[in-house]
């Protein structure tokens, strides 16, 4: 009975949706996802009438303006599947990316009451003065200027009161949708709308906790400590909860604002310098990046610092990933398509029974129109998103983590050419991406990696050695116990090998490896 309730429920909740979707005539934008006869009569009949002006929008604009228009939580969908521009295509995960934030606030008294329950005082012991009218609204939170009893300028996230609920309910749906499609249109598995979907739900579970949020704000503010050209807003860690954020306010102007940030006497052309130089370090010396560096999201300080907000989204790369990232860039940059490829079979993407030289054909074919054009012109975002969606014949699996990197490249290139046009900020940023090569990838870097291996294999030896002597001794219950002819023939085979060159080798190891720790 329980599955029969929960089926009309989401049946009645799909209907709301196809009816707005078919309004803006949105199905469009979902590739290899053809409806079938029958399912494209109830769709016309639901999208009765037509909503005015869809006919004339491509059809990323339309998908994005029936989303907007279901409210909060198919917003943040929206902006999840703008990542994956391997499914969507490149004009629609654009339109996607673009995908505002149009809500209207929620009533100032519902904040308050928000920030009363989570800080367990009224706002008014909180804050010395509390502006009502929020200075932003978005799908999940709203913010709020305020000033500390210590007199310090504050900002104040609060979610939207009832959004939890409002996503628990909405990803139920969801995740009944993926099946029925998953069963239904075989042609759109290639989409894996289960993988999306859960995808989609760890995000807004990360955003809807705000801690999270302070903690990731705290980790990139610590990694910028004293630079000159970046800064993050210090997290009131008092005045901060679950469901509430409070961070030091940042006086500055959009980055977008080029006519303001000019007449304050700041050069696009340093800025634009700093954010290429702050988005490599975030990549490359951290593997810890700002996710959504849209325009809203960056303000430019009276110091001429470039200030990063709203750290809901952010993306984290491994030392290996970052490696591999690094070699790819740079043999691209270098038109060596074979190593190219090289490096993407070395890192395990793509499996060892595919061509290596085909995989080199594929990576000239993307590459090139790309870097043959004017220097200010090449988008190293556009040729990641390609190189993604051409890796499918070569069953590579993309990662996740790359796809939301090419996003905010995507962005973040969009932001520099609009400041300076002139400007490429991966060539500013090419000279520090290959001293990073040259200090990690070079052959002393090799030989210190492999003598820390060596040292973590020798710290391990006496807990290796303890090990046996306790397989050696009295059985316990779960454990192998060895009999006493095998401890021998250990012994044997140890005293064997123990001729002056193994030991010279391992005194030499174990110079090495204490000499690559104190360098």
């Amino acid at each position: 009975m329980a599955d029969v309730i929960r089926a009309l429920r989401n049946l009645g909740r799909l209907w709301r949706i196809l009816r707005v979707l078919a309004r803006h005539d949105a199905a469009s934008a979902l590739p290899g996802a053809a409806l079938p006869a029958d399912l494209r009569i109830v769709y016309r009949l639901a999208g009765f009438p037509r909503r005015r002006g869809a006919a004339g929008l491509r059809p990323g604009q339309r998908l994005a303006g029936a989303l907007d228009a279901l409210g909060p939580v198919f917003v943040k969908l929206g902006q999840a599947l703008s990542v994956r521009s391997d499914l969507m295509g490149e004009e629609a995960a654009a339109d996607l990316a673009l995908l505002q934030d149009r809500l209207a606030p929620f009533p100032a008294a519902e904040a308050r009451a928000e920030i009363a329950r989570e800080l367990g005082q009224p706002v008014d012991a909180a804050f010395a003065a509390f502006e009502d009218r929020p200075v932003a609204a978005a799908s999940i939170a709203q913010v709020h200027r305020a000033v500390t009893a210590e007199g310090a300028a504050v900002a104040v996230k609060v979610l939207r009161p009832g959004i939890e609920a409002a996503f628990a309910r909405d990803l139920e749906l969801l995740r009944w949708l993926a099946g029925i499609l998953d069963r239904a249109l075989p042609a759109g598995r290639r989409l894996k709308p289960a993988e999306v979907v859960e995808t989609f739900a760890e995000a807004a579970a990360v955003e809807m906790d705000l801690r999270l949020e302070a903690a990731a704000a705290q980790e990139l503010g610590g990694n910028f400590a004293g630079a000159d050209d970046f800064a993050v807003p210090e997290v009131d860690w008092r005045r901060t909860g679950r469901r509430v954020l409070t961070t030091s306010w940042i006086d500055g102007v959009p980055i977008a604002d080029r006519a303001r940030l000019e007449a304050a006497g700041h050069d696009p052309a340093r800025i634009v310098a700093a954010m290429a130089s702050v988005f490599f370090l975030q990549v490359f010396r951290d593997g810890f990046f700002h996710a959504d560096l849209h325009p809203g999201n960056l303000l430019v300080d009276e110091r001429g610092r470039v200030c990063a907000v709203d750290f809901g989204i952010m993306g984290r790369l491994d030392r290996p990933t970052r490696r591999y990232l690094a070699g790819m860039l740079h043999a691209f940059v270098l038109r060596d398509y074979r190593r190219v490829a090289e490096i993407h079979f070395a890192a395990g993407y793509v499996p060892a029974d595919q061509s290596v030289e085909g995989f080199a054909q594929a990576a000239r074919s993307i590459a090139e129109p790309i870097l043959g054009l004017p220097l200010e012109r090449i988008s190293i975002a556009r040729l990641l998103g390609q190189l993604f969606r051409v890796t499918e014949r070569f069953r590579m699996e993309v990662q996740p983590q790359l796809l939301l990197l090419q996003k905010t490249m995507v962005v973040a290139e969009g932001v520099g050419r609009d400041l300076h046009p002139d400007a490429n900020m991966w060539d500013l940023a090419r000279p520090l991406i290959e001293d990073w090569m040259a200090a990690r990838l070079g052959p002393d870097a090799r030989m210190r990696e492999a003598a820390q291996t060596i040292a973590g294999s020798l710290a391990r030896l006496p807990e290796l050695l303890a090990a046996l002597e306790r397989a050696a001794g009295a059985p316990v219950a779960g454990q192998v116990r060895l009999a006493p002819e095998t401890v021998a023939a250990l012994g044997a085979g140890m005293a064997r090998r123990r001729r002056p060159g193994v030991a010279l080798a391992a005194l030499a190891a174990a110079a090495l490896a204490a000499a690559a720790l104190l360098a």
